[in-house]
């Protein structure tokens, strides 16, 4: 049955996967189009552009065997949407929302723009509850908040993979009652990435409580502009209608800005910062601020985008925009990740500005915010040591110095390392920290009130301190 909307024979121009068309009327940004080629094929696209008599159309199955003058467009009046139910869950989807996994589309779906809604800012609720992801690295240092953004700055060749994967594998809410799923969209991965995301869901058995939007290396780049917004549509419909907690792992954003790079390239726009696009930023937020809570549901989004840092540089573009945008971030250490630690979480660049409303009396536990305080007081302190060591020698440092340089090497080893599939609780993780604590002595601790020293540091024999 052949779909309605307007038909334009012939188009001006073909240029990557972009193929525009003048002579238009009555066409909106957004738009469906089917694309007809030459030999009967038919491929969708969406409106990328469009002026008072030209439209720029991108074609999600590319442009190889399209001809200006054999092509057809035919626009059918309406946006893009996906089919969205709760029997996705348990599903593999490619990045416009079609089943990967060879078993047919729920036929009780409902179909919805992957552009999402717009919120009105008032009803949203403050992110508040703290998700245990069960890495201490993030509980106890970079909590993640109920409907908070969170992204993970990586590198090439640093283990964000295994990281995404071990959070889908151990995320909870702490209250075993509620119903928490797990969104997860990759952008532009390889094949055996693919593979492994998919392989380490079903061993662990938590497949059937995550629903995966994969767009492959080799798929249309234009698929994965619209793979984190297929994603979002299905974790809304979840969150908002459904009434559950879910937490959407999105990888890699740096393929997501490369391709809507190549297509700003294609249009002849003017290009900003290392050739981006001058509305990455707006196009970055449109994805970010999908995550919240709303006064109205019990459900809830929660973000954790992944993003590759280009030669581990923090100030590209990618990340500096990202972070004006997000609640904080995670940052791995390649120094760290040479030295065998996992997670490489870096201590001191990591942070989330929600940690604070998640933690303490009656969402973890009362003594954490001052233990995470100390301990990132600590930790600073060891970085300046180390650095007075590399000059002096660490022969000449004082005792005191000595135990910092100790504690750091136990606080990266034994708090911020751990096993990619072991799953702490946020009281194991607490106790360590505690643990490591006990090595430097009792007058350097001043964020920990008088009370916990009693009831978690003098419990314990002290490491001697070293002559």
């Amino acid at each position: 049955m052949k779909m309605p909307g307007l038909e334009y024979s012939g188009v001006k121009n073909i240029d990557g996967p972009l193929v525009f068309v003048d002579n238009i009327r009555n066409v909106a940004y957004d738009e469906l189009v089917v694309i007809t080629a030459p030999n009967g094929e038919e491929r969708m696209g969406q409106v990328l552009d469009v002026t008072a008599s030209s439209a720029v159309v991108q074609v999600f199955g590319g442009t190889d065997a399209l001809s200006p003058a054999g092509t057809r467009a035919r626009f059918l009046g309406e946006s893009l949407r996906i089919p969205v139910s709760r029997e996705m869950l348990g599903r593999v989807f490619d990045g416009l929302g079609r089943p990967k996994d060879d078993l047919p589309m729920p036929l009780n779906a409902d179909y919805l723009d992957v552009n999402g809604l717009p919120v009105n800012p008032y009803a949203r609720e403050y992110p508040r509850d703290f998700i245990q992801t069960g890495i201490s690295a993030i509980d106890l240092m970079n909590t993640l908040v109920r409907g908070q953004k969170l992204p993970i700055f990586s590198g090439n060749g640093l283990p964000h993979n295994r990281i995404a994967a071990q959070i889908a594998r151990q995320a909870r809410l702490l209250n075993e009652d509620v119903d928490f799923a797990i969104v997860f969209a990759a952008m532009g991965v390889k094949y055996d990435v693919a593979h492994f995301f998919i392989e380490s869901f079903q061993t662990s058995g938590v497949l059937n409580n995550v629903a995966m939007f994969l767009s492959l290396a080799d798929d249309p780049s234009v698929e994965r502009l619209i793979t984190p917004r297929s994603a979002l549509t299905l974790a809304e419909h979840l969150a908002f209608t459904e009434g559950m907690h879910v937490l959407v792992l999105i990888t890699d954003m740096s393929n997501y800005c490369e391709a809507l790079r190549e297509i700003s390239t294609a249009r002849g726009e003017i290009p900003s910062r290392k050739g981006y696009p001058g509305y990455l930023y707006s196009d970055l937020a449109s994805i970010y601020e999908r995550a919240g809570r709303l006064r109205e549901s019990s459900g809830s989004i929660t973000q954790m985008p992944i993003l590759t840092m280009p030669s581990d540089d923090i100030s590209h573009p990618i990340p500096d925009l990202t972070g004006y945008i997000t609640e904080g971030q995670i940052v791995l250490e390649r120094d760290m990740f040479q030295r065998g630690i996992y997670p490489p979480v870096a201590g001191l660049p990591s942070l989330s500005r929600l940690m604070k409303d998640g933690i303490g009396k009656d969402r973890t536990r009362a003594d954490h915010p001052r233990v995470a305080s100390q301990l990132f007081a600590a930790y600073s302190k060891v970085k300046d040591i180390r650095s007075l060591a590399s000059v002096i020698g660490e022969e000449e440092l004082s005792p005191v110095d000595k135990l910092y340089i100790q504690f750091g090497l136990e606080f990266e080893s034994r708090v911020i390392g751990q096993g990619e599939f072991e799953n702490r609780t946020i009281e194991q993780t607490l106790e360590l920290g505690w643990d490591v604590l006990k090595i430097l002595p009792r007058s350097e601790l001043l964020r920990v009130s008088e009370e916990e020293l009693k009831q978690y540091y003098d419990q314990a024999p002290q490491v001697e301190m070293l002559r």
